[in-house]
């Protein structure tokens, strides 16, 4: 799976290889990713050196402090990237919005239920990946038309999870 990561206006282009491996703009790195006690603190080791940074998303996207330095870090799959840039980067303000998974995973939880009024920036859903649980938000306001997946079941990127009308 391909991403670009924004850091300080820098891209990089990222693709996890295996569990261990990623490659950062062609270079491949040997690395182990962990949680540190389920907080928001990782360790990562890259390469056999030791990092340790707090990371936590907020509304653009990421915040990373590594070494005392905040990081604002904007993650996109490579594909959406090129498919929002030529739609004009919007997402639309009507219409039935589908949520899909942006990362196989396992579907920790979702606390909506079909029905219910939604706010952008809301958690629509809870999906862990390779041992990270990912917040997954509404990007507008609307309400929560249907629900396609459970709590505990594995889906695949791109799967359709629910959408918001």
């Amino acid at each position: 799976m391909k991403y670009v990561i924004t850091v300080d206006n820098k891209q990089f282009l990222v693709e996890i290889v295996d569990e261990r491996h990623v490659s950062v703009d062609g270079k491949i790195y040997e690395v182990d990713f962990e949680s540190v006690s389920g907080q928001p603190v990782y360790s990562l080791i890259a390469d056999g050196k030791s990092h340790e940074a707090y990371v936590r998303e907020s509304e653009e996207g990421w915040q990373v402090l590594l070494r005392g330095r905040l990081y604002p870090v904007k993650v996109e799959d490579e594909r959406e990237k090129r498919l929002r840039a030529a739609a004009g980067g919007r997402v639309a303000e009507t219409g039935e919005f589908h949520l899909k998974a942006p990362m196989p995973g396992l579907v920790v939880a979702v606390p909506v239920e079909e029905g219910q009024q939604v706010k952008k920036g809301q958690v629509l859903l809870i999906l862990e990946s390779m041992k990270m649980q990912n917040e997954l938000k509404s990007p507008r306001d609307g309400v929560v038309y249907r629900i396609k997946v459970k709590v505990g079941e594995n889906v695949e990127q791109k799967q359709p999870l629910l959408s918001v009308q």
